[in-house]
């Protein structure tokens, strides 16, 4: 394997409640509940795609104008990045930083697929900018995961054969576009919310560098 493409929510850091927080007090102010159950399935895909299944899970699928939905999509993201200000590099998760070292010391190129605009912030929050030869930029594509034109672009950025990335992603739309490309997928979450993934692991302290090289 010559190099490894993540996503950010989930597996480099737990920005996920953020988004929950944000999503749900949008979703109370039109009148629609939503809990974290629901929110499992707003994981890996755009903002845009998220804010029409809320509506769809209300019956309101039909309730606003174009405008209004982008102004709504906006105002939960201003939320989203007002939240993210309370971010540190403490905030990366388990294994993140010491695998990211690795892949740097092995000259193995590293890119960031996900479908947050606010990947760079992120980043830049947790210290982890510099592991990283480019993110994909969601305004770049045409279709959202699980389509797998993410991750194809991610390979292309490296200028690598996506059958030589290894790609880690904890949602199930993820996985679908990792494999829809021939990468080889890593789970990090629940072995049966992840299905098709090569190998699924709890965070990524379980892997080491000289294992994923093997691969």
């Amino acid at each position: 394997m010559q190099g490894f493409v993540f996503d950010l929510d989930g597996v480099l850091a737990d920005t996920a409640k953020y988004h929950y927080i944000a999503w749900k007090q949008l979703a109370a102010e039109i009148g629609i509940t939503i809990d974290e159950v629901f929110n499992e399935q707003l994981k890996g895909i755009s903002r845009q795609e998220s804010l029409e299944r809320i509506l769809a899970h209300g019956g309101k699928s039909s309730t606003f104008s174009a405008a209004e939905l982008a102004k709504m999509a906006e105002k939960k993201n201003q939320h989203y990045v007002e939240l993210l200000e309370e971010l540190t590099p403490e905030d990366a998760l388990p294994g993140v930083r010491e695998l990211l070292a690795a892949a740097c010391e092995h000259n193995i190129p590293c890119t960031v697929a996900s479908a947050s605009k606010n990947a760079p912030l992120i980043l830049e929050k947790l210290v982890l900018a510099d592991y990283f030869v480019g993110i994909v930029d969601p305004e770049s594509l045409a279709k959202g995961k699980p389509d797998p034109e993410i991750f194809i672009k991610a390979a292309q950025l490296m200028a690598i054969d996506p059958k030589e990335v290894i790609g880690f992603e904890d949602a199930q739309a993820g996985i679908d576009g990792i494999k829809g490309c021939g990468m080889y997928a890593i789970g990090i979450g629940e072995a049966e919310q992840l299905k098709g993934a090569d190998r699924v692991i709890t965070d990524l302290t379980e892997i080491a560098i000289e294992e994923l090289l093997r691969i």
